[in-house]
């Protein structure tokens, strides 16, 4: 049996799974906890896994692995390959205000139309800005930028600061994947490329891409003590790899010339863990929402609505992102005094519609539509509406719609959907999966619960090493058909 590993480094934790690369079939699973935080030192990713690999069993027998991670956080180093700063992750918004200064000096459809995106603050190129404002000093050290799976990679293969790694800081070995790259507002999904007038536009430095033929050779370094170009990780296609180039012992021993693979960005990682491929619709509910799409053609919004994502594939993943998504079901349900299956008893006794009463979730603001500072507002209350199960659908249906929305913003550029993948935390609610399948009138597959990032990192891994995508089935948990009731979404965008 061959064995590939795949890692979710995700916000709140690293998951590692240790699969058969024929079959898929899970062999061994490790997990280790990340600290809680917006800003995060990266030691403690690289702690974290280790701690998964050993909980894992050790990675020695791992013929080849990738790794997944939080998409857009932004990991800074010196000349040394030293981490100048705490990373800032995607969930941290001090770079708000940076993100409109730069649509105000690009424009907003200039940069939909470069890179596919409009910068906010979760993005990489908004937090380059902040650093530039904000810290100077640490701004003008950046000799490298990474995004966490990037750093995570680097070190993996045998390199990092000079005495805490076997290879030290060659920052020309960085790589990273299209996937992750699109999402930094700088990197440009359509043409496989960075933008490096928008990079340095963000930092104020000028940048370059990393080449490995450079490691042995010196930088050139200027008069202030920065070197003249800041190095951006090579991107590697799908099924590209790299190396363990030096084995690190912390890690249990990943023998040199295991194969590691181009890694992904979260949502691309799931999409291909699930095996998504055109036509189909990813929507996944926990804490925030997210909607997204294989399409074989990038796609550019200029509302900043839909990002022109990358997929891990090859191709494309235009995304829409709700704020209010599992936590609208979580306040409803402490509300009526009941759990999430007391609540979907109650949203299933109700019909269609709620009889008219209408849940706007807009709880925490929202982002997609762009309200920041709105509320939840509750509308259509009659004598008649005035239930709880009326009020548990309200709320299943409010949340639904708010993704269905974002559904329609992504195929009204075009983008194909005739399936939808329902997963997160909420997906397996017998109230969320039937009434999935009425707000979207899509045929809805839910599949089992699982660490679909990690998987799809797993399937890289498997593609690296042999050259093949593999195609490994998915167990489903429900299969529910198209049962549209146009009613539920008339009402909601009436109380637009």
């Amino acid at each position: 049996m061959t064995l590939v590993a795949g890692v979710d480094s995700s916000t709140q934790s690293c998951k590692i799974l240790i699969v058969d690369a024929e079959t898929g079939a899970t062999v061994r699973e490790g997990r280790a906890a990340h600290p809680e935080g917006t800003e995060v030192d990266p030691a403690a990713w690289w702690a974290a896994l280790r701690a998964a690999a050993s909980d894992a069993g050790g990675l020695a027998d791992v013929a080849a692995i990738a790794i997944g991670g939080q998409q857009h956080g932004m990991v800074v180093l010196d000349a040394q390959g030293r981490v100048i700063r705490d990373a800032l992750l995607w969930n941290d918004t001090r770079s708000a205000a940076a993100a409109t200064d730069l649509i105000e000096e690009v424009g907003a459809e200039e940069y939909a139309r470069r890179v596919g995106v409009v910068p906010v603050a979760s993005f990489t190129a908004t937090k380059l800005r902040w650093l530039r404002d904000a810290e100077p000093d640490h701004a003008a050290r950046v000799a490298a930028v990474a995004l966490p799976h990037d750093w995570l990679t680097w070190r993996l293969r045998g390199y990092g600061p000079e005495g805490e790694s076997p290879l030290g800081p060659a920052l020309d070995e960085l790589v990273t994947d299209r996937s992750d790259a699109s999402g930094t507002a700088y990197f440009s999904a359509a043409t496989d490329e960075y933008d490096l007038d928008l990079f340095e536009r963000a930092l104020g430095r000028p940048a370059r891409v990393a080449d490995p033929a450079r490691v042995h050779t010196s930088e050139r370094v200027n008069n202030s003590g920065q070197s003249d170009a800041v190095v951006l990780p090579r991107v590697l296609g799908p099924g590209d790899s790299v190396a363990v180039d030096a084995s690190s012992p912390e890690l249990l021993t990943v023998p040199v010339g295991t194969v590691v693979g181009a890694g992904a960005g979260d949502n691309a990682a799931a999409a291909l863990g699930l095996g998504a491929g055109q036509g189909d619709v990813v929507v996944s509910i926990g804490t925030s929402g997210t909607v997204f799409a294989v399409s074989a053609e990038p796609v550019a919004d200029a509302s900043g609505t839909v990002a022109g994502f990358a997929d891990a594939g090859g191709a494309h993943l235009p995304l829409v992102a709700t704020l209010n998504a599992a936590r609208v079901l979580d306040v409803i349900a402490r509300l009526l005094g009941v759990d999430h299956d007391g609540l979907a008893e109650l949203a299933l006794a109700a019909e269609p519609g709620a009889d008219g009463l209408v849940l706007q979730p807009y709880f925490e603001g929202e982002r997609t539509p762009n309200l920041p500072d709105a509320t939840a507002t509750l509308f259509g209350l009659t004598l008649a509406s005035t239930t709880r199960e009326s009020l548990a659908r309200a709320a299943i249906e409010g949340m639904l719609c708010g993704l269905a929305d974002g559904l329609d913003a992504i195929t009204g550029l075009g983008v194909p959907a005739t399936s939808t993948h329902l997963v997160g935390g909420a997906a397996r609610s017998r109230a969320v999966g039937a009434i999935a399948a009425q707000v979207l009138g899509l045929p809805i597959t839910i599949p089992e619960p699982g660490e679909y990032v990690a998987r799809g990192a797993a399937v890289q891994a498997a593609w690296a090493l042999s050259g093949t995508r593999p195609l490994w089935p998915i167990a489903t948990f429900a299969e529910l058909p198209a049962d549209p009731y146009p009613v539920i979404r008339e009402q909601y965008a009436a109380q637009g």
